[in-house]
């Protein structure tokens, strides 16, 4: 092969790859990608109805979960992208007048969310700043109250006291962005935060109002179609 065939070889190569990554964030495009995602609730609570100590508050702990996503570029800028999992569980600690009691139950979540995204800079820079807003469901089920909570609750039924909270509607926020490792391949960092409220009640009738407003910290890796 003559030097002016290997350079014309070596053009039609570049330009196939210069292609590949063009398209990879390009209008039409579909996504996907697994990762692992931290929610980190921002607990504001409320008090305790009566019968109860006089400010007993809860406080939600954190979890970590593998996440799943999938999306589709609308055009070279905008995308709409939909997280998937299997949920978070969460404990629900005692503060405020209980303080120190530790763990008085747990409750399963799983956030429902669609988010459109507008993703910075050209569809083939190597890395792309991206924004995101949506609407979130918090679905919360398994709900599970300990014996902690059966001991330290002065209403506390027999049987034991239970719990059911809320699911509730919130928004979300966030803003992130993607490094292409290849024209295909790419790494996807997520921070995002919902604003959400929800009321837990006990079967003794006891309720309490708790604020979660969560932050979201999620890193994955992406394959584009």
């Amino acid at each position: 092969m003559d030097k002016k065939t290997l350079a014309q070889a070596a053009a039609v190569a570049l330009l196939a790859t210069a292609s590949v990554a063009a398209s990879a964030q390009s209008a039409g495009t579909w996504y996907a990608g697994i990762g692992g995602a931290r929610i980190t609730p921002n607990t504001s609570s409320g008090t305790l109805s009566a019968p109860s100590a006089p400010g007993t508050t809860v406080d939600i702990g954190s979890d970590t979960q593998p996440i799943m996503f999938v999306g589709r570029m609308l055009t070279d800028h905008w995308s709409v992208e939909v997280p998937l999992g299997l949920g978070f569980t969460h404990d629900i600690n005692g503060s405020g007048a209980i303080a120190g009691v530790g763990r008085i139950g747990t409750v399963k979540a799983l956030p429902i969310s669609v988010f459109a995204q507008y993703h910075f800079l050209a569809p083939d820079a190597r890395f792309r700043p991206h924004v995101s807003v949506g609407p979130t469901y918090a679905y919360f089920h398994g709900e599970r109250g300990s014996a902690t909570l059966n001991a330290i609750n002065p209403a506390n039924p027999p049987g034991g006291t239970t719990l059911n909270v809320d699911s509730r509607w919130g928004w979300t926020v966030g803003l992130g962005g993607t490094m292409a490792l290849t024209g295909r391949w790419y790494l996807d960092l997520h921070y995002l935060h919902t604003w959400l409220k929800t009321t837990t009640t006990l079967n003794s009738g006891q309720h309490i109002d708790t604020k979660l407003d969560p932050d979201v910290w999620a890193l994955s890796l992406g394959y584009r179609f």
